[in-house]
């Protein structure tokens, strides 16, 4: 007799796929990525700066409600609430969390502090093409000193860590200008500290300088504009005069850093705070001139207005100025790959005290995207050299072998599949990338002997090798076990 009960359903399998805006990183890739963030390490480390750790997670509260590149300054957060209904939430940079360790260590960390930090951030925001809710940031930054010597000292260790890695001079420059001359280019235009949300409304405007172009931004710091889907945008509300004011700041780029100087000078009037300004840039680019960094490297360039809403000082931007052509073939410069500034008042709202700080963020990923666009990320590192296994009860003489091997300082493994078909072991040391495959059966023990095949020639003989290239180098040798690690040696030199 059946039964009545229903069957149980089997339990729903889980979806084998990444979540929406993230991606894995395999072999090459996190090889290359190491590669590069321990050269930048180097330099840092040269510097004088200390590497920090923090936690992936921060109290909302210590993150702050804001993200320093979006519109929404109340979202963009991974966050939730822990078993004592306090918020937490991912990282979304490495500023926040130094901004509390400052704080937070105040009374055991030297003044001024000098830190690097590398690793993932996290935001919550519509991912698109490029563009992941987890990416890596390098940060360097020095908490606790107001001399512009600091900001000057950022920038040349940005310069250097591009050239470390591989962006010659040439390549790339890094742009500086001050958030203290475009307070003094709105006081000359009438706009007074009592003016905060019209400022905020210029700073925003101007922001869009690189997407919208002088005419966009001529119509939006007036009357407002259409934007590409027909839609108004309404305008700050300046004059004509006062809006070409601004604009003349964002272009007053003259053929050398005094030119630009002596163009702000104008632009400014009698405003203290902007004369702050270019008093401050005037000294970084002395300073910068002092250590051999010209104009060449790092230049004062007032249309560096991104942040200029966050930052209260100095602000910079690295730039790669090579071509590369984008998704539809045309040529285009590849743009920032780092930005930062001086943001005094970050701490501050831990401690209730003024705390100088400055900074600057890399975005690894666009670093990355610019070396291999230029081919010049070093090849990922060769795959182990594989021990094969022709005979399943001589598992520990084929250990043996890998541990010579390895103590030689040769990377190494032993084939831990299935040993029946020999031909799996090679397509799998062919999937490794491995550069040669130890070989050795009953008669090659007997012998004393082992045979290694030269995985990567026998790959071009089976190409377009000649037969004299053949004689020269075969694929595969015999040598004596003894010589085992001398002959892979040889091997991997040539």
């Amino acid at each position: 007799m059946a039964s009545d009960t229903p069957k149980a359903k089997p339990a729903r399998r889980p979806r084998a796929e990444t979540p929406k805006g993230f991606r894995d990183y395999f072999g090459a890739e996190v090889t290359e990525r190491k590669a590069m963030l321990d050269r930048i390490a180097e330099v840092y480390h040269r510097y004088g700066f200390d590497p920090l750790e923090t936690s992936a997670v921060e109290t909302v509260e210590a993150l702050g409600k804001f993200l320093p590149d979006v519109d929404r300054p109340n979202e963009g957060v991974f966050a939730w609430q822990d078993e004592d209904a306090d918020w937490l939430a991912l990282r979304y940079d490495l500023t926040a969390p130094l901004a509390r360790v400052a704080a937070q260590y105040r009374n055991e960390l030297p003044s001024p502090y000098r830190r690097y930090a590398m690793g993932p951030v996290w935001r919550n925001e519509k991912p698109g093409p490029g563009r992941f809710r987890q990416f890596y940031q390098c940060d360097a930054d020095t908490v606790g000193s107001a001399s512009v010597a600091a900001d000057a000292e950022i920038c040349a260790m940005l310069a250097d860590a591009l050239e470390v890695v591989g962006i010659p001079r040439g390549d790339y420059v890094v742009r500086v200008n001050n958030r203290k001359v475009l307070n003094g280019v709105m006081e000359s235009i009438g706009l007074t500290e009592d003016d905060a949300e019209t400022r905020e409304a210029v700073l925003r405007t101007i922001d869009k300088f690189d997407k919208v172009g002088r005419e966009g931004v001529l119509q939006l710091l007036t009357n407002g504009r259409l934007d590409a889907s027909g839609a108004f945008i309404k305008g700050v509300g300046l004059s004509n005069e006062q809006a070409e004011i601004v604009h003349l700041f964002l272009v007053s780029k003259g053929e050398d850093g005094n030119q630009s100087l002596e163009l702000l000078s104008q632009l400014i009037g009698s405003s203290a705070a902007g004369q702050e300004g270019i008093e401050e840039l005037e000294t970084i680019a002395s300073l910068l001139a002092a250590q051999g960094y010209g104009p060449d490297r790092i230049v004062i360039d007032p249309s560096v207005v991104r942040g200029l809403g966050y930052y209260t000082g100095p602000v910079f931007e690295a730039e790669l100025t090579f071509e590369i052509l984008d998704e539809k073939g045309r040529k285009r410069q590849f743009g920032s790959v780092a930005g930062g500034g001086r943001y005094d008042g970050l701490v501050e709202r831990f401690t209730g005290q003024k705390v100088p700080a400055t900074g600057v963020s890399i975005g690894v990923d666009r670093l990355l995207a610019a070396l291999r666009a230029k081919g010049r990320l070093e090849a990922g590192s060769a795959g182990p050299v594989v021990v094969t296994v022709m005979d399943r009860d001589r598992m520990a003489d084929y250990m043996a072998m890998v541990s010579d091997l390895r103590n030689a300082g040769i990377r190494a493994e032993v084939y831990l599949g299935n040993p029946k078909n020999f031909g799996n072991q090679l397509k799998y040391a062919d999937k490794r990338g491995s550069p040669i495959a130890v070989i050795q059966g009953g008669n090659e023990a007997e012998k004393g002997v082992v045979i290694l095949k030269d995985l990567i020639l026998g790959a071009k003989i089976a190409q377009s090798a000649t037969l004299e290239e053949w004689k020269d180098r075969p694929a595969q040798m015999e040598v004596p076990r003894a010589d085992l690690v001398a002959a892979v040696r040889r091997m991997l030199a040539q």
